[in-house]
């Protein structure tokens, strides 16, 4: 089985509320969340997240331009990253030692978000590719502990919040399997609670949080509402992507609802208040553009003639643009618009669909580069809020 399908399916697993849990003989081992290397990135360190970020600039015309990172200063809020599934440990759920897959998606998803806030991305003990794939072939692994991962991540959260938070403001973000951990999280340690009151906002994505239908509050969280503006507080932001030109199919993962009166919910990062808004995405360059584990389809020349790309991640300013839909079923997602370039010498496509067998999975959407798309917008949302955090704290 192709690895791509393995980690989008994983989001069904991980989210699956009803899958049964194998009984553990004993309870786990705990971590320690005290040891620096449990966490893959934290402030003032050379980890995972101090990384070249710098990215080349693609204009329409074929030429470029170089857009150096810079991490900020003194950021004035935090962000508490869990990532996707990625692990491809031998077990059926990870250990505690990093590989190249959470370094590469912690560099697709996360690190730069140190722009604007200071990272915290704690490593978990999640289910892996290896017990999924395990389970899709009928073969289903012993041991598999469903809420090994989250109790994890409800650790380091503690952790976090006791040494490390000094009552800072925080944004939450998540993908896939991150972002199923994060919801339930929220649900039991954050939603109605005065912790609650610290949330700049909760970033989802690749994940299915609903909300009652035409309602913003409700459903998976009672008192976090979806946020509408970059300077609305306390809200989550929520999306999966497509391609306008392929919508979510009747077997997607992804849009749907799974109860009469609610909805996915879907919030656009390039225009909270609704609409169609321009995206500033961040594509890895090169044959590393696919996070979330999977195997990277070829990588595309970004101009034609080809031009030579030094920089680890592209601009491709003007090409794509998003906006929040619904099917005539009723499934909601993020369509993604290319919007025509006919004379210029950039290319008009990008990787980033589930290929199996050269043929694209259209029910997987563009869930492995969710967070790519969307970055240099929630770079922006995450400025603003942050902006009118400080002004709400004094």
């Amino acid at each position: 089985m192709s690895k791509p399908i393995l980690a989008a399916a994983a989001l069904a697993l991980a989210l699956a509320a009803t899958a049964p849990a194998h009984a553990q003989t004993s309870a786990p081992v705990r971590n320690d969340y005290a040891d620096g290397k449990t966490w893959l990135c934290k402030p003032g360190r050379q980890d995972a997240c101090a990384i070249d970020l710098d990215a080349t600039v693609i204009k329409a015309d074929g030429t470029t331009a170089l857009d150096r990172f810079k991490p900020a200063t003194d950021p004035q809020i935090d962000c508490f990253y869990v990532y996707p599934t990625v692990s491809k440990d031998p077990t059926p759920n990870s250990d505690m030692d990093p590989g190249p897959e959470e370094l590469s998606v912690i560099k697709q998803q996360f690190a730069r978000f140190a722009a604007v806030c200071r990272p915290f991305a704690p490593m978990y003990r999640q289910v892996t590719l290896t017990a999924l794939k395990a389970r899709m072939t009928g073969k289903p692994m012993a041991g598999v502990d469903q809420a090994l991962g989250l109790n994890d991540v409800k650790d380091a959260w503690k952790y976090y919040l006791e040494h490390d938070n000094h009552g800072r403001g925080v944004v939450l973000i998540g993908h896939s399997q991150g972002s199923g951990v994060l919801i339930q999280l929220v649900k039991t340690e954050i939603d109605g609670k005065p912790i609650q009151a610290r949330i700049v906002s909760v970033i989802l994505g690749g994940a299915r949080l609903q909300v009652p239908v035409g309602k913003d509050v409700g459903g998976d969280f009672k008192s976090i509402p979806l946020c509408r503006s970059a300077e609305q507080l306390q809200c989550v932001m929520n999306f999966a992507s497509f391609r306008s030109d392929f919508p979510p199919p009747s077997d997607s993962l992804f849009g749907g609802a799974s109860g009469a009166g609610l909805e996915a919910a879907c919030v656009n990062p390039a225009a909270l208040g609704g609409g169609r808004g321009a995206l500033h995405p961040y594509f890895a360059s090169g044959a590393e553009r696919i996070a979330a584990g999977a195997d990277a389809e070829q990588p595309r020349a970004w101009t034609s003639p080809p031009t030579a790309i030094a920089t680890p991640f592209v601009e491709v300013p003007g090409m794509l643009s998003a906006e929040c839909a619904k099917d005539a079923t009723g499934k909601t997602y993020l369509s993604i618009v290319t919007n025509p370039n006919p004379a210029g010498r950039r290319t008009g496509d990008y990787v980033g669909d589930v290929v199996i067998l050269g043929k694209v999975q259209r029910n997987w959407g563009l869930h492995l580069i969710d967070m790519n798309l969307t970055m240099g917008n929630l770079i922006e949302d995450v400025r603003t809020e942050t902006a009118a955090y400080v002004r709400s704290a004094h």
